[in-house]
């Protein structure tokens, strides 16, 4: 585990457990928090109300490798597809608040070319909007997608810099390595800095379906929705 301090367990969460599964996952929200609703530290995202296949595939991918963070693998390593399974259809189906976004620290310029990015992308470099995967809300699309709102800046920046790094991998083809390699570092940090600094609209529910469809392909939907 890195040096970021985890939360006690939730050992509250044993009561009123009929399906066991709150008992199943303490593991998960000592360090995401009760009922996988995250932290104050900037380390550990939120899960809760996260897509099924998006969660299934995230644990598959530390399981497996393609991300890397010990403690998560370890913890991982000897369970199953179905286990898994279980395990993101739990924490999808928590629908818990989101609190209220911090306030940005950015100056405005460095928010505008963050907000323009998110909803315009930049076609000179094949840099597709974070809208057309995301969904037009931000807030994720069924089954694959995350949401991108309610994510601490330092957390949306470690991922991006890690795709960057070649450190975070997924299913090929792995669309989100190649959006982030075409970031500059001033990209990354504004588009973190106003994602980070959004309200959250309709719950955080993601939407049911891309309209239009994907820009690129991505291979964790291909592979997850066999």
């Amino acid at each position: 585990m890195n040096a970021q301090v985890a939360a006690s367990p939730d050992f509250s969460a044993k009561l009123n457990d009929p399906d066991g599964m709150a008992t199943r996952t303490l593991a998960c929200t000592t360090c995401h928090g009760a009922q996988g609703k995250s932290t104050t530290s900037g380390y550990f995202p939120r899960i809760a109300g996260k897509p099924e296949g998006y969660l299934y595939n995230q644990l598959l991918n530390f399981r497996d490798g393609r991300r890397a963070y010990p403690t998560m693998s370890y913890l991982l390593e000897n369970l199953t597809d179905d286990y898994l399974r279980e395990m993101a259809g739990h924490f999808a189906s928590l629908q818990v608040p989101y609190p209220q976004p911090p306030a940005p620290t950015e100056p405005p310029s460095v928010l505008e070319r963050g907000r323009k990015l998110v909803f315009e992308g930049d076609a000179s470099r094949s840099l597709p909007a974070c809208v057309q995967c995301h969904g037009s809300a931000m807030t994720g699309v069924q089954p694959f997608v995350p949401g991108l709102l309610g994510l601490p800046r330092d957390y949306l920046n470690g991922q991006l810099g890690a795709w960057q790094a070649g450190k975070r991998h997924a299913h090929e083809p792995d669309c989100m390595a190649a959006v982030a390699k075409q970031m500059t570092p001033e990209d990354v940090s504004a588009v973190s800095a106003w994602l980070s600094a959004q309200p959250i609209t309709n719950g955080g529910k993601p939407a049911e379906r891309h309209e239009p469809p994907l820009p690129i392909r991505c291979g964790g939907m291909e592979v997850a929705g066999k």
